[in-house]
């Protein structure tokens, strides 16, 4: 950890949600009638990571990681792992990830609480993935130091292997923290706690997808994703305008009137990983169509409303079809 001091009392800059998410849950008595109860935050954490182990967005001493606590009874913990499983099915496949690796990471060497609330967590994970529908491969040794956990795997265009999302139960922080709520018998009872995330690190996880798609996102990933370009002055108000039209449909667009030869904006448009170029010119104009234009080289020319249609399509998450085309 990042650690500094103000007097005689120690700081560190916070390198996970968990604890925080325990002092937000107990501000005040919980009933079991609030449980399962899920606290979720985008939040950055800070790590004093070797200079060794830094690796641009793959590890860094600053990151963002999309963290999820879930207070919950014993009897929710598979309600709540099935859940997040389907939650996570849907996210990756919406990232061009249909099929993952599913590891079960059991207790590590370093570790709190003693073998018989290990031997109880395992097992209570173990029987909430097999209810989830997860097939699971052990990894001895590699949980976390307060609990079980499962380790979501995706492998890459190039076969390589990301762990990403992850499901870990706890029995171990809401008793060291002193996290309860009252039963129905009206007594004070520990809550099960699941810490899980679907993309771990986003700077890693965007990483990643960098990796997997060579550095070409998706359309409805991209970070400019139409780039408008016109041919000739003439075509200049008609490309802004077209450009326009898209901002309206809320795509990312970057508009080329500058003086030049639309090989050249071709180019820039490629360099840039701008999946869709718009070229218009008098022609289009004239006629209120756009010459479509992809980074493989394609051309087709298209009505313009067909266009605006077939781009709004495409920017929705997960989109199926190659811009521009029929599928």
């Amino acid at each position: 950890m990042f650690v500094l001091e103000d007097g005689h009392r120690p700081f560190a800059l916070k390198p996970m949600s968990c604890p925080c998410h325990i002092q937000i849950f107990g501000k005040h008595v919980r009933s079991f009638r609030e449980l399962p109860l899920r606290f979720c935050e985008f939040g950055a954490c800070h790590r004093n990571e070797p200079s060794g182990a830094l690796q641009g967005l793959m590890r860094g001493r600053s990151f963002v990681q999309d963290d999820a606590h879930i207070f919950c009874t014993e009897a929710q913990i598979v309600g709540e792992v099935a859940r997040f499983a389907g939650m996570l099915r849907e996210i990756y496949a919406d990232f061009g990830f249909p099929n993952f690796r599913v590891g079960f990471s059991t207790r590590p060497e370093r570790r709190v609480g003693d073998d018989a609330l290990w031997d109880h967590a395992e097992e209570s994970l173990r029987a909430a993935a097999e209810a989830a529908g997860l097939d699971c491969v052990v990894q001895p040794g590699e949980g976390a130091f307060y609990g079980p956990k499962l380790d979501f795997i995706l492998i890459d265009g190039r076969g390589r292997d990301w762990q990403c999302g992850t499901v870990q139960l706890d029995f171990v922080l809401p008793e060291r923290l002193d996290a309860e709520y009252v039963d129905a018998d009206n007594q004070r009872r520990r809550p099960v706690l699941i810490h899980h995330a679907v993309l771990g690190s986003l700077e890693r996880f965007i990483g990643m997808l960098l990796e997997h798609y060579e550095g070409r996102l998706p359309f409805w990933l991209a970070p400019e994703q139409v780039m408008v370009a016109s041919i000739g002055a003439p075509a200049d108000g008609y490309a802004r305008a077209l450009a326009e039209r898209l901002l309206d449909l809320n795509l990312r667009v970057a508009c080329d009137v500058r003086p030049g030869r639309l090989g050249d904006k071709v180019a820039a448009a490629h360099a840039a990983a701008i999946p869709v170029l718009l070229a218009v010119g008098p022609k289009e104009a004239a006629a209120g169509s756009v010459s479509w234009r992809q980074a493989d080289g394609s051309a087709k020319f298209m009505d313009m409303e067909a266009a605006l249609a077939e781009l709004a399509r495409l920017a929705r998450p997960g989109s199926a079809g190659t811009p521009g085309g029929d599928g």
